[in-house]
């Protein structure tokens, strides 16, 4: 449910997600395009959370949105 959502508001959530987390630059933006999977791993990369870190951040984020 969470990917369908994320995939669905891609257009409208990169912009805001760039704010959310800082280290996602525009090329990563653009590697992510709208895939909830590779945000995650990305998160996971990028700021050293694990996968049910970042998967409750983007859940969070996404109640937010």
């Amino acid at each position: 449910m969470v990917k369908n959502v994320f995939k669905g508001k891609w257009n409208q959530l990169k912009g805001t997600i760039k704010e959310t987390w800082g280290k996602l630059d525009d090329d990563v933006i653009m590697e992510i395009d709208g895939n909830y999977d590779v945000l995650i791993g990305k998160l996971q990369e990028l700021y050293g959370v694990t996968k049910e870190e970042a998967e409750s951040e983007v859940a969070e984020f996404l109640k937010k949105a």
